[in-house]
C-alpha cells in the first residue's frame, strides 16, 4: 500500500512555504525601509562631497581669476576618486568651467540653484563657491541609486532565504525527531490486527502515547468480543435452521410420494424453495468460516459439481478438474454461483480451470453490459457489499479472499463468467 505523507512531512512543507513567503515579504519591507535610509545617506554623501570639493576647488578658482588664460587649459577634468558614484561641475554664467570626467558637458541645472534638486537623470546638490556667480554641482544618477538599492535588497533577500533554509532544515529535523513516535505508532497500526488473539501494539515510544496505546488495545478487545458473539450467534442460528430444514425436506419427499397428482406440483415447488433455503444456510455457515484458514486439499470439480445439482440447470466440467482448495468453502461458493445463474435465466453452466488455482464458472444467461460489470468489479475490489446484488457474489468473493485470492468478473462475449482466483500454496 502506498504510504501517505507523514505528519512531519506535511508540517515541514507548510512551514517551508510560509517561511519563503514571509522572507520575501520581510525582504520587501526591509527594502522599502532601506530605500528611505539610502536616500538620506546618498544625499549626505552628495552634500559632504560638495563641501570637500568646494574647499579643494577654491584655490583653483583664485588661480583662474589671476591668470585665466594660462590656468584654464591646465586644469584637470576630474578631481578625487568619486568618479564612479558622483559627478561634479563648476558652472559660471551658465557655462561649465570645470567638471569631472563623467559629468555632462552641459550644466546639470538650467539656472544657478543651491540645495537639492531632482532632474530626470540626476539628483543634484548645489553650493556656491567663494567667487560670485560660480556654483558647484555634485550629482548622482538615478540609475546608480537604483542599482545600489537593488544590490542591497538582493543581498538582504538572499541572506533572509539562507536563514530560512537553515531554519527549515533545523525545524524539519526537530519535527522528525518529535513526531517519530507518532510515525512508529502509525506503522504499528497499519500492521495491527485488532481481531487477532495475540496481536498487540509495541511499547509506547513516549509517555504521552501510553493512553493512546491502551485505548487502541481496549478497542481491539471490544471488537474481538463483539465479533465472537456475532459469529457464535450466526453459526448457532444457521445450525439450528439447518436441522429442521432437513426434516422439512424429508417430509416433503414423503408427501410427494403419497400426495395425489393434483397436489404434487405445489409440493414440488415447496420442496424446491426449502432446498434453496438449505443452500442459503449452507452459504451462511461457509461465510462465517472464511475468517479461519482454509483447509486445503485436492478437490475434483467434477465430483463436486455432481453434489451441487440444481433443478433446471445443466452443469458441465472441463478437464482437468483438480484444484487445491477448501472443499466446503469452494462448494458453498459454487453452489451460490450456480443458484445465481439459474435465477437469472441460465440453462447451462460450464466449470473449468483456465489456469492453475483459477476456477471459472461461465453460464449461458443474458449476462450484463460492460459498464455494470465494471461497477460490480469495483464494488468487489473495495468490498462494498451494499452495491453487490444478493449473497452469491459476496460469498464467492469471501471464499476467494480466504484462499488469498480474489473474485474476477471475466469479460466474455456471451453469458456471464466469474473466476475464483485462488492463491495456491502447494502444488496439486
Amino acid at each position: 500500500m502506498k504510504a501517505l505523507p507523514s505528519i512531519g512531512q506535511r508540517i515541514s512543507r507548510a512551514a517551508l512555504a510560509w517561511s519563503v513567503v514571509w522572507s520575501v515579504a520581510v525582504s520587501l519591507a526591509v527594502g522599502l525601509a532601506l530605500q528611505h535610509e539610502l536616500d538620506e545617506q546618498f544625499d549626505d554623501q552628495l552634500q559632504a562631497s560638495a563641501e570637500v570639493l568646494a574647499v579643494l576647488l577654491e584655490p583653483v578658482q583664485l588661480h583662474k581669476a589671476t591668470s585665466e588664460a594660462a590656468a584654464l587649459p591646465k586644469m584637470p577634468r576630474h578631481l578625487g576618486a568619486a568618479e564612479v558614484y558622483l559627478v561634479w561641475q563648476v558652472v559660471a554664467a551658465e557655462q561649465v568651467t570645470l567638471r569631472s570626467a563623467e559629468a555632462p558637458q552641459a550644466p546639470l541645472l538650467p539656472s544657478l540653484r543651491s540645495g537639492f534638486t531632482d532632474t530626470a537623470d540626476w539628483r543634484v546638490f548645489g553650493t556656491a563657491l567663494g567667487e560670485p556667480g560660480h556654483m558647484l554641482y555634485v550629482a548622482q544618477s538615478w540609475t546608480t541609486r537604483s542599482k545600489e538599492l537593488a544590490e542591497i535588497i538582493l543581498s538582504t533577500t538572499l541572506a533572509a532565504l539562507a536563514v530560512v533554509l537553515l531554519a527549515y532544515v533545523w525545524m524539519a529535523a526537530r519535527l522528525r525527531r518529535e513526531l517519530l513516535p507518532l510515525q512508529v505508532l502509525s506503522d504499528e497500526l497499519a500492521a495491527h490486527d485488532p481481531l487477532g488473539e495475540a496481536s498487540r501494539l509495541g511499547p509506547a515510544q513516549r509517555q504521552e502515547l501510553v493512553p493512546v496505546h491502551a485505548a487502541i488495545e481496549a478497542l481491539g478487545l471490544r471488537l474481538r468480543q463483539r465479533l465472537r458473539r456475532e459469529q457464535a450467534f450466526s453459526a448457532h442460528a444457521a445450525h439450528a435452521l439447518r436441522t429442521p430444514l432437513a426434516g422439512i425436506d424429508a417430509q416433503l419427499s414423503v408427501a410427494l410420494r403419497e400426495a395425489p397428482a393434483s397436489l404434487q406440483p405445489r409440493l414440488q415447488r415447496t420442496r424446491e424453495a426449502a432446498d434453496r433455503l438449505q443452500r442459503v444456510v449452507l452459504a451462511l455457515l461457509a461465510l462465517f468460516r472464511t475468517d479461519a484458514p482454509p483447509q486445503r486439499s485436492p478437490v475434483n470439480l467434477e465430483d463436486l459439481a455432481q453434489r451441487l445439482l440444481i433443478p433446471g440447470l445443466t452443469v458441465s466440467v472441463d478437464a482437468p478438474a483438480l484444484v487445491q482448495a477448501d472443499a466446503d468453502l469452494l462448494a458453498a461458493a459454487l453452489l451460490n454461483l450456480l443458484d445465481n445463474a439459474q435465477r437469472h435465466g441460465a440453462h447451462r453452466v460450464a466449470i473449468s480451470l483456465p489456469q492453475p488455482a483459477c476456477v471459472r464458472v461461465h453460464d449461458d444467461g443474458p449476462g450484463m453490459d460492460a459498464a455494470r460489470r465494471i461497477e460490480l468489479q469495483e464494488a468487489l475490489q473495495t468490498q462494498d457489499d451494499a452495491r453487490l446484488p444478493g449473497l452469491g457474489l459476496v460469498l464467492a468473493d469471501a471464499v476467494a479472499r480466504a484462499h488469498g485470492g480474489r473474485l474476477v468478473l471475466a469479460q466474455v462475449d456471451r453469458g456471464f463468467a466469474v473466476e475464483l482466483q485462488l492463491q495456491p500454496d502447494a502444488p496439486v
